[in-house]
């Protein structure tokens, strides 16, 4: 069975610049680093060209759809242009719709709110809480983790098959695991869902910034991501997809910019006309920066050519799995197992140590940043840990001590803008923490584990 593979264009491109590629932090054994930005899986840095673009657009800022003045036409082509660039980054159908929202979780909560009455929503409890929790109005099935894309496929089949026939149905799926980095088989999850009279939408957040995402070719109804994944600031997103159950909804917001036409009636009351364009959805002065910046990152991508991108990425990713399995104390968490097709995403527990822990000596004793905690996706981290559900752990914010045993994981994460120098430090610094320990004592304050900025605080 097939899954989105990386490419196998072997020419390799190199970094893309990005802000913050120059940036130096201090470090509590003494001097300072330039940072290692290895938390791409959280918020990727904006590429220099974006940010380049975005600064050439500012003096003409304008509101878009209300002014007759230059610049508010200037900046209502713009936005409608980067609507157009979106879906051709995407591979949108002729009819399908690319509304701008705020982020992943606004998109999909969006959609849920869009659903038509009494629908179906099947997800897999390996999601982020992202596309796991949006759903709350629909009747919704769990699906427990499968252990390879062939499980996965049947699992859904096997779910679908017992669902009312005649009710309309969604399955949600992500693209890449923010956890694993695995890809999913989209695809056939797709074809599973059609052929039992289901759509899906595509949590495409980890996807999208590092492999091509085509609706058409994989054949979903719909793809949600984040503009801060994808070489953007900050406060953007996209939910692209088929337009009837979302012209068909209420507005999600209702205001101005949603309406075509509002009178007042003889009774006092009012009458309202609501768009049936993606503006449907778009209600209020919409956020021209952030979507010129998201057209701006899948231009720059596409220019840079995602074969080499995936190939460089590609060759990260197999020296740091192969720079971690050199160490006996450090297990690599995985659902689908080594051979799986992978973005760069890797999640790992460190044997003796709390992760909290350890990220934060990575940060302050090596200027390595990393995530750590159960990355908003709570119950894949606890069934990769083989842990109970019931057992304590929070995103990102561990009670244990350092030193003692938490229910948390550790993340490095990398993409386009990633130097190899950043790759070559975090796999020194784990291979010396591991052996030499921490050269600082460290301490728990308001949920994270911090430098003990004391007295006779060195180790």
């Amino acid at each position: 069975m097939s899954v989105l593979t990386a490419a196998t264009d072997q020419s390799i491109c190199a970094p893309l610049p990005v802000l913050g590629k120059d940036v130096t932090v201090p470090l509590v054994t003494g001097g300072e680093v330039t940072y290692a930005a290895l938390d791409y899986a959280a918020s990727a840095p904006a590429l220099q060209r974006v940010w380049d673009d975005v600064a050439a657009y500012a003096p003409y800022y304008g509101s878009v759809h209300r002014g007759a003045g230059y610049l508010s036409q200037l900046s209502t082509d713009l936005f409608e242009s980067s609507r157009v660039t979106v879906a051709e980054f995407l591979g949108c159908r002729a009819d399908d719709q690319v509304v701008f929202t705020r982020s992943t979780t606004d998109s999909l909560n969006l959609l849920a709110a869009a659903l038509p009455a009494d629908c179906q929503v099947f997800v897999f409890e390996t999601e982020h809480h992202a596309s796991l929790l949006p759903w709350r109005d629909a009747r919704v099935t769990y699906l427990n983790a499968p252990r390879t894309p062939d499980q996965a496929v049947e699992t859904l089949e096997r779910a679908l098959a017992g669902r009312d026939p005649y009710g309309p149905a969604l399955v949600c799926v992500t693209g890449a695991s923010n956890v694993t980095g695995e890809l999913w088989p989209v695809k056939e999850l797709a074809a599973a869902a059609h052929a039992h009279g289901a759509r899906i939408v595509l949590d495409a957040a980890q996807l999208a910034p590092h492999h091509p995402v085509d609706i058409a070719e994989l054949d979903v109804d719909w793809v949600a991501f984040s503009g801060h994944k994808l070489y953007a600031p900050f406060g953007s997103g996209v939910l692209a997809g088929r337009s009837d159950w979302l012209t068909a909804a209420e507005p999600y917001l209702a205001g101005g910019g949603a309406s075509r036409q509002v009178a007042r009636r003889a009774d006092g009351g009012v009458d309202v006309e609501w768009h049936t364009t993606a503006a449907r959805h778009e209600a209020g002065s919409p956020n021209v920066i952030g979507v010129y910046s998201i057209a701006s990152a899948c231009k720059a991508l596409t220019e840079a050519g995602f074969d080499s991108l995936v190939a460089r990425e590609q060759r990260l990713v197999t020296e740091v799995r192969a720079g971690l399995a050199e160490v006996p104390e450090v297990k690599v968490l995985s659902l689908f197992g080594d051979d799986a097709p992978r973005v760069g995403v890797i999640s790992f527990v460190v044997e003796g140590w709390n992760s909290s822990h350890f990220a934060a000596a990575l940060s302050a004793e090596y200027g390595i940043g990393v995530r750590d905690g159960l990355f908003c996706a709570h119950p894949l981290v606890r069934t990769l840990l083989g842990s109970d559900p019931q057992d304590v752990g929070e995103c990102g914010a561990p009670e244990a001590e350092p030193g003692q045993k938490s229910l948390n994981a550790i993340r490095v994460s990398f993409g386009a803008g990633t130097p190899d120098e950043h790759v070559e430090r975090f796999l020194r610094a784990v291979k010396e923490l591991v052996s030499d320990g921490a050269q600082w004592k460290y301490r728990t304050e308001d949920g994270r584990c911090v430098p003990d900025r004391g007295t006779a605080t060195q180790v």
